[in-house]
């Protein structure tokens, strides 16, 4: 069942009388204070106005019509920041270079999502929708939210957030074909909601594709920190690694890697278990191989599944390096997995990625790139396109210093 005691309350004001809901929000943001119930006679002009001000709707029309209404307003964002991007080049001041221009690009999607996430729609304790023409989001919802209640209370959510949970829902049911777990249909990662999902397949052919270190094979051990999906577990027990103990702190993740990890047949080898980085065990996990994928860019996560991305102060990456030389069989290697994206975007300096390598006792045995070749990096279109187009991701092999 899920524990709706620690979702916060949203409130309204209809026909006269104050309404309550419970809040449900993946983004672990407050309930909006600006709230008005809202129906099909809501233009998209005046919805649009009225979200910039702060203010959220209480769906209360046909569904069909709110997503019709979203569509809309994201349609005006989009014509009001070109307008906006025109006048500043205009006026001489589109000139921000690096990192001032990235952390305007976050808060300008910051915004579109606040303003995008105005329209509410309301879930009955079954996760049914009591609007017309709503789709049945049971399923999905139960896996996002946990269990139904059929005489729980009523919560809100925005319908932005619900088109998420039905499009991770169908991402989870078809599954991500990972060419370096063998031939499909056979090599399928299934992303939970909330997990970020093995998209950039960059990552993991590099790790499929370096040379085991000679500790690690035939049978060695291998150490996965921060498996989310398990996706690099699995790629580690299918390369013959005997025994590799996948850690997450995030609960979601381990339910996702288990689901996984079993449904490619590799539950022997695999070991799952909660905690931070290494884990508290005592004495500490060593293994022949460390293997590490951490969030790629500095910052401050707004959101569950952002923490797959932003890593503030760069603390998954520094405690990864720091912990490295107690967590090594003699022999070993820690493969660290990373783009230089950061450094584009002047987050990041190679030289504090080295530097930090040096201070926790690891010199570098080897490197190797690839281009990435998601969308993203070949759209020029993309206002982080020039920093984007020069990315390469890295697996860099870390040894002891004797």
């Amino acid at each position: 069942m899920p524990n709706t005691l620690l979702l916060p309350t949203i409130s309204w004001i209809e026909n006269g009388m104050q309404q309550h809901a419970l809040w449900q929000s993946e983004r672990n943001l407050p309930p909006p204070k600006q709230v008005q119930v809202a129906d099909d006679t809501l233009t998209a002009d005046a919805a649009y106005r009225l979200a910039s001000e702060g203010k959220a709707f209480v769906w209360q029309g046909d569904f069909q019509n709110a997503r019709q209404l979203v569509q809309a307003m994201a349609r005006r964002l989009d014509k009001n920041a070109e307008y906006k991007k025109a006048k500043a080049i205009k006026a001489g001041k589109a000139t921000e270079d690096y990192p001032q221009r990235f952390h305007l690009y976050r808060q300008a999607q910051a915004q579109r999502a606040r303003i995008l996430g105005a329209v509410l729609i309301p879930f009955n304790g079954d996760y049914s929708i009591p609007l017309k023409r709503s789709p049945d989001v049971t399923e999905a919802c139960t896996q996002a939210w946990g269990e139904p209640q059929p005489n729980g209370p009523m919560r809100l959510a925005s319908l932005r957030e619900l088109q998420g949970l039905v499009g991770a829902y169908e991402w989870r049911k078809k599954g991500v074909e990972v060419p370096a777990l063998g031939a499909a249909p056979n090599n399928r990662i299934h992303p939970f909601y909330g997990v970020f999902s093995p998209v950039r397949g960059e990552y993991i052919d590099l790790v499929n594709q370096a040379p085991l270190p000679p500790a690690c094979k035939p049978g060695g051990t291998a150490l996965d920190i921060g498996t989310g999906t398990g996706v690099l577990a699995a790629v580690l027990a299918r390369r013959s690694v005997g025994q590799v103990l996948a850690i997450d702190n995030d609960a979601r993740a381990l339910a996702c890697a288990s689901f996984n990890i079993h449904q490619l047949g590799y539950s022997k080898n695999v070991q799952l278990l909660q905690g931070d980085l290494f884990g508290a065990q005592n004495p500490p996990a060593k293994a022949d191989l460390v293997v590490c994928n951490p969030p790629w860019l500095p910052g401050k996560p707004t959101s569950p599944i952002e923490r797959a991305v932003y890593d503030e102060h760069s603390g998954m990456l520094k405690g990864f390096l720091n912990g490295l030389r107690q967590h090594l069989n003699p022999g070993g290697e820690g493969w660290l997995v990373l783009s230089d994206l950061a450094e584009h975007l002047k987050l990041r300096t190679r030289e504090d990625l080295l530097t930090w390598i040096a201070e926790a006792g690891l010199n570098v045995l080897g490197r190797t790139d690839t281009k990435p070749k998601h969308g993203k990096a070949l759209d020029a279109s993309d206002p982080l396109y020039d920093a984007r187009s020069k990315e390469l991701t890295s697996l860099w092999r870390l040894g002891l210093v004797d």
